[in-house]
C-alpha cells in the first residue's frame, strides 16, 4: 500500500524545507531584460514563468514583491525573454542577486547587450533564443479569501523572436543543443536539458 505525507500549507509541511517548489519543477526560468525610464538596463531571472499560450504567444512570469523589472514593465510596457542555459548559469545566478534600482546587471554580470528590433530593452548577447515582448496586463494575486499578497503575475505578447542557428537542427529548436537550464526545488538546485522522448498525442 502507498503511503503519503501529506499536510496543509497553511499549517506547516513538517519537512525540513518546504517541498511544493520541488514537486512543481523544473521550472523554465524567464531571464528578463527591462528598461526604467531613465534608460538604465535591469536584467533578472523569474522561476515562475512559463508560456501559456500560442496563438497569440503569451508568456507570464511572477514577481514575489513588486521588483525592479515589474516597475520598468509598467513604465515602459516592453521586455526581453532571454533563454537560460548552461553556458550562461553562472551570470543567470549572478543577475539574480539584489541590487539598486541604477544598478545594470549586464555590467554586473560583463554580458553583453544585443540591440532588439521591436522593443528597446536590450536582449543578451549570445543566448540560444530570446523573445521580444509587450505588455499586456500586470495582476496582483490574491488569495482564495481575495487578500492581497506581494506577488505579481507579468503578462506579455510575443513581438519578435530570435533563434541562434546553432540550436537549429532540421528546423527545429533544439534544448538539448541549447542545454536549456530549469529551476528546481530546493536552494541551490537547476536542471540541464539532456535526453528528450516523444510521445505524440492520440490520433495524430
Amino acid at each position: 500500500m502507498t503511503t503519503y505525507h501529506s499536510f496543509d500549507p497553511a499549517l506547516g509541511h513538517g519537512l525540513p524545507h518546504d517541498p511544493i517548489k520541488g514537486i512543481v519543477a523544473p521550472r523554465p526560468i524567464g531571464w528578463i531584460s527591462s528598461l526604467d525610464k531613465a534608460g538604465t538596463a535591469n536584467l533578472a531571472p523569474y522561476s515562475y514563468f512559463n508560456m501559456f499560450s500560442h496563438k497569440p504567444p503569451i508568456l507570464i512570469f511572477g514577481s514575489e514583491g513588486r521588483k525592479d523589472t515589474v516597475r520598468n514593465i509598467e513604465q515602459t510596457g516592453e521586455f526581453v525573454f532571454n533563454l537560460a542555459t548552461r553556458d550562461l548559469a553562472e551570470a543567470v545566478n549572478q543577475t539574480s542577486a539584489p541590487q539598486p534600482p541604477h544598478v545594470d546587471e549586464f555590467e554586473l554580470a560583463r554580458l553583453a547587450k544585443v540591440p532588439s528590433d521591436k522593443v528597446a530593452p536590450p536582449r543578451v548577447a549570445g543566448v540560444a533564443a530570446a523573445m521580444e515582448c509587450r505588455l499586456v496586463q500586470v495582476q496582483q494575486l490574491t488569495d482564495m479569501d481575495g487578500v492581497p499578497v506581494d506577488t505579481h503575475l507579468v503578462i506579455g505578447q510575443v513581438v519578435q523572436v530570435h533563434i541562434n542557428h546553432s540550436c537549429l537542427v532540421d528546423g527545429l529548436f533544439d534544448i538539448t543543443r541549447a542545454r536549456t537550464i530549469a529551476r528546481c526545488g530546493y536552494r541551490g538546485d537547476y536542471v540541464e536539458s539532456g535526453e528528450t522522448f516523444e510521445m505524440l498525442r492520440p490520433g495524430r
